[in-house]
């Protein structure tokens, strides 16, 4: 038995879900993939995975093994990768989650460079509004927004990205302009986010020289997920009040609005974390400093101080 490529076929099936695609991403044959669980669950004398012709679950055993050969692969994988940078060529696979939006706007539509520089470099991307566990789900990196309050994770900062407040055109001639955000709690519909896991309502707070305005307002609908909240808002549900970004073209199209042009919100942190690491990962170390060079280049990425 190749131990080494029967721990792959354990993981991959794992991964997958299933004997047959565990099989494709290996590029053997699914009798050979069952061949090499048998003989790994003979060698361990025990049970790994409990299998049925539509289901494929972990028994304890395979779980507890999984966690732990989890982790001896992707050190496996590392040394592999540190070992192709005297050749400049980091490899392997990395890991890494981000907001939905940061993903579909500002990475994913960069990455066809990060690829030409580093073609041996497989990406998996988690993309939601969720805040991930870096150690629990062996992930890489994260692109996180706002101020961190983790200290064991080590912080690179990427910049900060503006709010704007905004609505579609038809909203605001049924609601009227707002002048002041003290008119937001009354007359006004407010399209709101709630964040994934605790549930915690975004504030909107706002400022105007030395006057500072929280807004609690009321709202029709709220949403978890970044771009759930800008379909609601080009829905005419409300007032938006979110990451510029994500709304520019929609202003410039005219499809939404900006409103309260002379008040203001601190800008957004924006920052990559990675646990830390005495050796860092070729690929890891590669795509960071790609991700300081996108967003550096970003014409919506805030720079140096988030005073306003």
């Amino acid at each position: 038995m190749d131990y080494f490529q029967a721990v792959q076929a354990f993981l991959r099936i794992v991964e997958t879900g299933s004997f047959v695609k565990a099989a494709a991403q290996l590029q053997v044959h699914p009798n050979a993939v069952t061949k090499m669980m048998q003989a790994l669950e003979s060698h361990l004398q025990v049970r790994l995975l409990n299998r049925t012709t539509r289901t494929v679950t972990l028994t304890p055993e395979g779980s507890a093994y999984h966690a732990r050969m989890s982790r001896v692969l992707d050190h496996w994988l590392e040394a592999e990768s540190d070992m192709a940078v005297s050749r400049n060529q980091p490899s392997g696979r990395l890991r890494i989650d981000m907001g939905t939006s940061i993903a579909t706007l500002l990475v994913i539509p960069a990455l066809r460079d990060f690829h030409a520089r580093y073609p041996q470099i497989q990406i998996d991307i988690g993309a939601s509004d969720r805040t991930a566990d870096l150690a629990s789900e062996s992930i890489d990196c994260v692109i996180r927004g706002g101020h961190l309050a983790d200290s064991a994770l080590i912080t690179r900062r990427l910049g900060s990205l503006d709010f704007v407040t905004c609505a579609t055109p038809t909203y605001l001639a049924a609601h009227g302009i707002p002048s002041h955000p003290a008119e937001l709690e009354e007359g006004h519909t407010l399209v709101r986010y709630f964040f994934p896991g605790s549930g915690k309502q975004n504030r909107l707070e706002l400022s105007h020289g030395e006057e500072k305005v929280a807004v609690e307002g009321r709202h029709f609908v709220a949403v978890n997920d970044s771009n759930a909240y800008l379909a609601a808002g080009l829905a005419g549900l409300g007032i938006l009040h979110t990451l510029r970004f994500m709304v520019q073209p929609y202003i410039d199209s005219g499809a939404l609005v900006p409103v309260l042009h002379e008040w203001s919100a601190a800008p957004n942190p924006l920052s990559v974390v990675y646990m830390p690491n005495q050796h860092l990962s070729a690929r890891v170390r590669v795509f960071v400093e790609w991700l300081v060079e996108l967003f550096a280049a970003h014409p919506h990425v805030r720079q140096g101080s988030d005073r306003q």
